[in-house]
């Protein structure tokens, strides 16, 4: 009865104390390092942005996705593809708009998510937005929609390698 109760608890958005305080110390130790400024005045407002943050997900419904803290070893390294491939992207579209001709050809693809949470969705689709010359214009029941600068672009795009890299920080 008790994990029916927790279960219905956390349907509703309330968070577990400890799920609360790993997201804050998350929050404060990249703030930290991040900020270099460790003037009582500037850790003060560091501590209030970091608090604030927790309260506003709280309030957003982050914790409903205990699947998001699950996620977080595994970031870093899809960060890092993802940074390899938005300059990749962001250097083939500087040498479209660059050629007198412009030689694009825009293409709108549907690409069936590989992942199957909606947090893993929503990653996938950002993701693609965030590479140069793509836009994720819609996703529906798994599938996204998105509009590409060129065939090519398409075509990489439904390789699956973002899908495949996206669906690999649920499986773990």
């Amino acid at each position: 009865m008790k994990m029916i109760q927790n279960r219905h608890r956390l349907q509703k958005g309330e968070a577990r104390l400890s799920s609360v305080l790993l997201l804050l110390f998350i929050l404060s130790i990249t703030w930290l390092l991040w900020s270099g400024l460790y003037k009582p005045l500037v850790v003060g407002l560091g501590a209030f942005s970091c608090v604030l943050s927790v309260y506003l997900a709280h309030r957003m419904g982050f914790f409903r996705h205990q699947a998001l803290l699950g996620l977080m070893p595994r970031l870093p390294g899809y960060w890092m593809w993802l940074l390899r491939e938005i300059i990749i992207s962001s250097l083939e579209v500087a040498k479209l708009i660059l050629k007198p001709s412009l030689p694009i050809s825009p293409t709108v693809v549907v690409l069936e998510a590989q992942t199957k949470t909606d947090v893993g969705q929503v990653i996938l689709g950002n993701s693609i937005t965030l590479s140069p010359g793509t836009v994720t214009l819609d996703l529906y029941e798994g599938k996204l929609l998105i509009h590409c600068l060129t065939s090519k672009s398409a075509l990489e795009l439904q390789k699956g390698e973002a899908n495949r890299r996206a669906a690999a920080l649920e499986h773990k």
